[in-house]
């Protein structure tokens, strides 16, 4: 029998609205997650954390789902992390003190739950994260029972109530479909597993399997509505064999000579990384930093390599690239009063970069092509000399103040240890 849990929903609401806007250019649909978490349980608690101050309509659908709302008061310099404790908070209360709740959904991309989730995962609870792709840490997709990608949501086809607004005046249509050879590893493994363990591929058990192995797998992602729509592809292509035993669907590897090998390499996620850091690197000599978003930086991209396309690395979306190299410190995402999200250098490039002069590097497309426009400003080599003067004299003054710090430490214990002793004697007479 199906396992069914019974189930309880936290929402970081600020943090999944902007990125569903930013990323997908729509409102943020509490009804389409409901629904998708129904689908593995009864829903319990409902609860979401943010500031209503501003979300007037978006209150009003959230009550008529039953969706209980605790409001964040941001201080003066803001509070960017206040929802998170009161999240993990009452998530954890939750745990230790409603013991017939055995899952927990967290809805928001946002890494920091990280620990939040390991420490459930310790109480023996089942983790669920909802978020899209393209702002959800890979850390918290590949540490969960399930990752449920919001953008798979929208490609079930489940109507759309979550208000106007910007994002309803863009299209929602879901980007195009993955290619296969991206997931034939993760099938290949998965089909070894169960060989392993002496069970038959069914398909129930083999996107199990596959979903133990890598919870972010959804077979959405490849332009399949089901699981078996998914296995029928594969067999298309010549990737897997079926047959039916019993009235059961069965999947295996095909034979060495009958599979077919993809016509394009497969590449790796981190191979998009290099053409990346080359945009970066421009954007850092340029100080674009902060003022462009997911568009701008993939217009610098595209400029230098005309042929980059971010789903032969595996990615739905340019955005999600980005997402990834913003969990490996290569940039950092923040919103700006506008609630759009923009790029910022992450501390990894700031290391990695730290003292290289800012236009010697530029890439000629950048260094004042009238056809591309001029956006790499000669700087006379003055500048240069002049950077490389101040780099110098930075690392001396700390080894000047040393002895002088020493010494008065050491004058103030030998004057403080006189005045002690010239306390003592008159009481010593």
């Amino acid at each position: 029998m199906e396992e069914r849990h019974r189930i309880a929903v936290f929402i970081d609401f600020d943090n999944i609205e902007i990125g569903v806007k930013n990323t997908l250019g729509r409102e943020f649909d509490v009804s389409s997650v409901l629904e998708a978490l129904k689908e593995r349980g009864e829903v319990l608690s409902k609860i979401a954390y943010g500031d209503w101050t501003y979300h007037g309509e978006t209150s009003r659908i959230l009550g008529q789902h039953g969706v209980q709302m605790v409001q964040r008061h941001p201080g003066p310099r803001g509070d960017k992390n206040g929802a998170d404790i009161n999240l993990a908070l009452d998530a954890l209360e939750m745990a230790l003190t409603k013991p017939h709740i055995d899952a927990f959904a967290i809805v928001s991309g946002d890494s920091d739950f990280i620990s939040l989730v390991e420490k459930l995962k310790q109480y023996n609870k089942a983790v669920y994260i909802v978020g899209g792709r393209a702002f959800t840490s890979t850390i918290l997709q590949k540490n969960c029972r399930e990752f449920i990608s919001y953008e798979s949501l929208l490609a079930s086809g489940q109507p759309h109530r979550g208000g106007g607004g910007r994002g309803a005046q863009r299209s929602t249509k879901p980007g195009p479909a993955l290619p296969l050879s991206n997931v034939t590893a993760l099938l290949y493994r998965a089909l070894e597993v169960l060989a392993r363990r002496e069970v038959q591929p069914q398909l129930g058990l083999l996107k199990s399997t596959m979903l133990q192995l890598d919870s972010s797998f959804t077979e959405r992602d490849y332009g399949a509505s089901s699981f078996r729509q998914f296995v029928e592809m594969l067999e298309k292509g010549r990737l897997v064999r079926t047959s039916r035993v019993h009235g059961h669907y069965l999947v295996e590897s095909p034979e060495a000579e009958e599979a077919t090998l993809p016509e394009v390499p497969t590449l790796k996620r981190e191979d998009a990384l290099p053409v990346l850091q080359r945009a970066l690197k421009v954007l850092d000599e340029n100080d674009l930093w902060g003022k462009l978003d997911f568009r701008g930086v993939k217009d610098y991209v595209q400029r230098l390599a005309p042929d980059f396309d971010e789903k032969r690395y595996g990615f739905g979306q340019f955005a999600e690239l980005l997402n990834y190299a913003q969990d490996l410190g290569l940039v950092l995402l923040e919103p700006d009063a506008d609630s759009v999200l923009r790029v910022f250098p992450g501390r990894q490039f700031r290391a990695a970069h730290a003292g290289f002069p800012t236009v010697a590097q530029s890439p000629a497309i950048f260094a004042g092509d009238p056809s591309e426009g001029t956006l790499a400003p000669e700087v006379p080599e003055v500048e240069d000399s002049a950077e490389a003067a101040a780099a110098e004299t930075v690392v001396e003054p700390p080894a000047q103040k040393k002895p002088k710090r020493t010494y008065h430490r050491r004058s103030r214990t030998r004057s403080s240890t006189a005045k002690g002793s010239q306390k003592k004697s008159p009481e010593g007479r």
